[in-house]
């Protein structure tokens, strides 16, 4: 394909100022404002002094102040709704723990969705999560576990969320072979 002179020279001088007006039109920097950054916790907890010091670190750092916001209530519903409800530009964060995650799982009616209205930016913390049974019990990995219960002639139930102002676990013993 032959490409017409004009067509040529046109390309050439849009790609001559194309340097020119990114210089004009820079980004904004962000922050350039103050930032809000919303826990599900009550005050006082680990989820809070992680959150403040982290607040305080990106503060230092970038130039505008990190309010955290606690919103406890609901397992951590409350403060991921008004999250959600926020406008979507950058200024309203969550601080999110595995409560958030596993509410789509033990609550049946939320005025949101995770996975869709949440997006990730960062990750600030590890925690290392277990499950642990009884030494008796010949169970090594989670599928041994699940099909030891199966394999019961009584229902045994391994574990049992309930559905409270947050969530808990608790193994109920309904059958000899897990004494």
């Amino acid at each position: 394909m032959k490409l017409p002179r004009r067509t040529f020279l046109h390309l050439a001088a849009g790609a001559a100022a194309l340097p020119a007006l990114s210089r004009i039109a820079g980004a904004q920097t962000y922050p350039s404002r103050p930032v809000r950054l919303i826990l599900g916790y009550a005050p006082g907890n680990a989820p809070d002094i992680v959150a403040r010091l982290i607040g305080e670190w990106l503060s230092e750092r970038l130039g505008q102040p990190f309010i955290i916001e606690n919103r406890p209530g609901a397992g951590t519903n409350i403060g991921t709704e008004a999250v959600v409800r926020a406008p979507a530009n950058g200024y309203t964060l969550l601080y999110v723990t595995t409560a958030n995650a596993s509410n789509a799982t033990l609550f049946d009616k939320l005025n949101f969705n995770f996975r869709r209205d949440i997006a990730p930016v960062a990750g600030i913390i590890r925690v290392p999560n277990l499950v642990s049974v009884n030494l008796s019990l010949p169970v090594t990995t989670i599928p041994t576990a699940c099909c030891l219960r199966q394999s019961q002639s009584r229902k045994a139930e391994l574990w049992r969320t309930e559905r409270r102002h947050r969530p808990t676990v608790r193994r109920t013993v309904q059958d000899d072979v897990w004494r």
